[in-house]
């Protein structure tokens, strides 16, 4: 063991680490997965699903009760997407971010919100009327609808996937973590069945990856360590 700190470890000590809140198989896991890419140091908090309904203390850290929620120094995001492009921006260079001087910028910038504006949103709505709600509440048509919806939606990544293994940038970016994301969600209710060749394939390829294995790892050590389950 060394007796003194280099000025690199003193510098790396007096600097925070990251810090976020999550949720299994909540859309947190977006810049989970994101950090075990990058190889960040970070500590994982875990929460039971809905935080605002089981967790109200945690109301005082973050007042919207939603998940994720990322602490860096100064810094808080509750946008699972935005944490990841600050993620590869404030901590990289990282070839997960495509830069603005990249022909695929564009494409890039458009799927990291497409993610959750357009393909997690319509599922938002399957979970809670599906699932979350007492039965009383609950809303089968609802649910068709916006599966649905989803599903019609997922045709540009279907299109997008059958042209390269991945998004944009002929390269795996933060573009594929932010979207993949919705397919984990996609196939935890049940979706999966429903996706096209190509989304099938794609899908596949980013559940092989050594990081989002290191994600699941990290998302069931922690729940495992501080006693949150997982979700029914």
């Amino acid at each position: 063991m060394r007796s003194e700190l280099s000025e690199d470890d003193s510098e790396r000590e007096q600097t925070p680490m990251i810090t976020l809140y999550h949720c299994h198989g909540a859309r947190s896991f977006r810049p989970l997965w994101m950090l075990e890419e990058m190889g960040l140091d970070y500590e994982l908090k875990m929460l039971p699903f809905p935080p605002r309904v089981f967790a109200k203390e945690y109301l005082a850290i973050n007042p919207l009760g939603t998940i994720p929620f990322m602490i860096d120094g100064d810094t808080k995001m509750t946008e699972s997407s935005g944490i990841c492009q600050y993620l590869g921006t404030r901590h990289g260079p990282t070839p997960l971010v495509v830069g603005v001087d990249d022909p695929a910028y564009g494409a890039y910038l458009n799927w990291m919100f497409f993610s959750d504006a357009t393909l997690t949103f319509p599922q938002t709505l399957v979970l809670r009327y599906g699932t979350l709600e007492p039965n009383e509440r609950r809303q089968p048509q609802v649910v068709e609808d916006y599966a649905k919806w989803f599903l019609g939606r997922l045709r540009a990544v279907e299109v997008a996937a059958g042209q390269g293994d991945y998004l944009c940038a002929g390269r795996f970016t933060a573009a594929d973590v932010v979207n993949g994301y919705a397919l984990r969600l996609a196939s935890n209710l049940g979706l999966a069945k429903d996706f096209g060749p190509n989304v099938t394939a794609y899908w596949a390829r980013l559940q092989q990856r050594d990081g989002y294995q290191r994600a699941l790892e990290a998302e069931t050590r922690a729940g495992e360590a501080q006693q949150v389950p997982k979700r029914a």
